[in-house]
């Protein structure tokens, strides 16, 4: 429904102590390092001085398109990204941004793509927001050569909003509320096609309650059946949680900004089954967002303020790779960093980014308004 001015991806569970390799043991490390580094760095240093690009930092990757905001975003490795946004826009590297490929549906010039979920460089799936026919998923499996359509939606009362998958076959996406309750479509082919689920294992929706497509991640999921969606512009901000890949709901209050279509959650994030995140607050620029972030031990069912927030305003959130306690908010005023598992956050940059997604192998991206795009560095 929310279009902010027109509102990975999956969540990567963590490895557990018995199926960590040594390897995997040695990247912690130095992301811990990193880390450590981050923190040192001043807000406003948003690029590295001369003698100072060991420390970690946003670096900018020229995308060539300067007019497009990405609010979609899939990182798949340090090499490896796609980026999906307004104009139709869809676009791959597979170089560490040094390239961007301009791999866009054909006629989908008119089109908002809010989210893209990657399995690998050839395999992807977009989602186009918008009423009735303007919320369409497309396919791709050789890197954006082609495209297939694979579902438009035909429900004037229906608007998608965010994609997610549990693996490369089965995957869900979320509509604002139709007949009082959120629609759930279900794939279990990667994409290739999809189906209505049934919604009596759905809560009843609030009145003006609806998800915010602000940066593909109002619907994320953990591990084989868990998902969660983020709700907002109603009395109460809500997080809905299922742990059957969709049939079946559970609705718990969030202590985010709400009472406005403006305000609620944005965003989540989840480690694994148990662990996660929510940003938020209130999107439009001239209004305070004082509770911004949250955190859950227990899957959801309940959830607790930050005891420090981001200061404003945040629409994408992410876990750093293989830590159990550090992670990244993002949003138009800044980058905030938490190492407390969501207690307190930092803000770390002030550049603007819609969303943010990190990968296995220690690699974070950013995107955002006016074409950017960025790695995060050391």
């Amino acid at each position: 429904m929310r279009r902010l001015g027109t509102t990975r991806r999956t969540a990567r569970p963590a490895r557990t102590a018995r199926g960590r390799t040594a390897r995997t043991a040695l990247a912690g490390v130095a992301c811990a390092a990193a880390l450590a580094a981050l923190t040192a760095v001043p807000a406003e240093a948003r690029q590295p001085v001369h003698g100072e690009a060991h420390r970690p930092h946003w670096e900018p990757t020229d995308t060539g398109a300067p007019g497009v905001r990405f609010r979609g975003l899939a990182a798949v490795s340090r090499h490896t990204a796609w980026l999906a946004g307004t104009g139709g826009t869809v676009l791959r590297t597979t170089d560490g941004g040094g390239t961007w490929r301009d791999v866009s549906p054909p006629g989908a010039d008119g089109l908002e793509f809010r989210d893209v979920e990657a399995f690998d460089a050839r395999r992807a799936v977009v989602l186009a927001i918008g009423e009735g026919e303007a919320s369409r998923v497309y396919r791709t499996a050789d890197g954006g050569v082609t495209w297939t359509e694979s579902f438009r939606n035909t429900d004037p009362r229906a608007f998608y909003d965010c994609l997610t998958f549990f693996d490369s076959r089965h995957g869900l996406a979320m509509s604002d509320p139709v007949d009082g309750r959120f629609r759930i479509l279900s794939t279990r082919d990667g994409g290739r096609s999809w189906k209505v689920l049934p919604d009596r294992g759905m809560p009843a929706a609030q009145e003006g309650e609806a998800g915010f497509a602000a940066s593909g991640q109002c619907l994320v999921s953990a591990g084989p059946r868990d998902v969660w969606l983020a709700t907002g512009g109603a009395a109460r901000a809500r997080v809905l949680h299922s742990a059957d890949r969709g049939l079946t709901w559970t609705a718990t209050d969030a202590p985010m900004p709400a009472g406005d279509p403006a305000r609620g959650v944005f965003a989540l994030a989840f480690r694994d089954r148990a662990h996660g995140l929510a940003v938020g607050g209130d999107y439009r620029p001239d209004q305070a967002s004082p509770v911004a972030a949250a955190r859950t031990a227990d899957a959801g069912r309940t959830w607790r303020p930050a005891d420090r927030p981001p200061p404003a305003y945040r629409s994408g959130v992410a876990w750093l790779p293989h830590s159990r306690t550090a992670a990244l908010a993002v949003g138009p005023t800044g980058t905030d960093l938490t190492t407390d598992g969501g207690r307190t956050w930092r803000t770390v940059s002030t550049g603007s980014f819609d969303t943010v997604d990190c990968t296995p192998d220690l690699a974070c991206w950013a995107a955002g308004e006016q074409g950017r795009a960025a790695r995060l560095e050391r």
